[in-house]
Parts: structure tokens; sequence; C-alpha cells
């Protein structure tokens, strides 16, 4: 018997899982590029890879892919307004937007909570997603920054947060 999973409520129920949200940033040769994108996991210690998985009608990832190095910056709380901006098309999504140049000149978002300097290692089919592995080539973070959440299609906060004692 085949079973047909409906994406609403693939979506519905899979919400019920927290994710941080970042934003994927490159130096593009007419400008930096970014897009939103809420799948993003450590993949790997060693080598040192990152995953996330941008939608095949992103019509950023090709340009990102193009430049072959990238940045992921790990959104903190207060920066909603960068997650919706960064999810548009068809707009400048670096008006206003303060950064600085990564190891790599990939963008590094200015008050993110960390950031993840890679270059492409591999990328797998994802069925309406490519599943894009990143070779990490330089990172940081900022430990006094909480991360934005998303959880149930709203933005969240994280409340508390267990100490390792």
């Amino acid at each position: 018997m085949t079973v047909v999973v409906e994406p609403a409520t693939m979506r519905e129920v899979l919400g019920h899982f927290a994710s941080g949200v970042v934003v994927v940033t490159a130096a593009g040769p007419d400008g930096p590029l970014g897009f939103t994108c809420q799948s993003f996991a450590s993949l790997s210690l060693d080598p040192a890879l990152i995953s996330f998985s941008p939608s095949r009608t992103s019509s950023t990832w090709p340009r990102i892919r193009a430049a072959g190095a990238f940045c992921v910056n790990v959104l903190a709380a207060d920066q909603q307004q960068l997650s919706a901006g960064f999810a548009r098309s068809g707009v400048d999504k670096f008006a206003g937007v303060s950064w600085w140049p990564g190891p790599d000149g990939a963008p590094v978002l200015e008050g993110a909570c960390a950031w993840i300097s890679c270059t492409l290692w591999r990328e797998y089919d994802g069925g309406d997603h490519t599943i894009v592995a990143g070779r990490v080539r330089d990172l940081g973070a900022d430990a006094t920054r909480s991360p934005l959440l998303f959880h149930r299609g709203r933005y969240g906060l994280a409340t508390h947060i267990e100490e390792d004692h």
C-alpha cells in the first residue's frame, strides 16, 4: 500500500520541531547575495562539514554555488526582519543591512550569533530541495547573542536554556 503524505500535513507536523534560522550569503560578481534557510545542520566533524537545503526553485542558490564560497549566518533573536527580508525575491536584500566580508569574501551579517565560512563540498538530490554539504573553512560565534527560532510557523525565542553543570 502506498501512503500519500499531503504537503500541508507534513509542514504542520514537522513544524513542531523548532529550528534555528540562517541566512546563506556569498560575494557575487554584481554584489552580495543571500537567502533565508531554515533547514541547516552540523553534518560532520572530520572533515568539518555543515548542510543546508535550498529549494530547487531558488534563483539565489545557483548564483551562490557559482561563487564557490559562502557564509552561513545564524540569526540572532532580534533579527526577524533580516529573516523576512532575505526570504523575499526581486528586492535588494542587502539594503540597510550591516555586514563585513568574511575570510572568503562572503558577507558576515552584523549581529548574527554565529557564522560559518564554507566552500561547496557536495550537492545531493533532496526532492524539491537540494541538499548542500559545505566544507567549513572558518567560523565564529558571539556567546552573548541568543538564536532566532522558528516553531509551528512562527518566530520564537529561546526562553530557557539549561547550562551544563
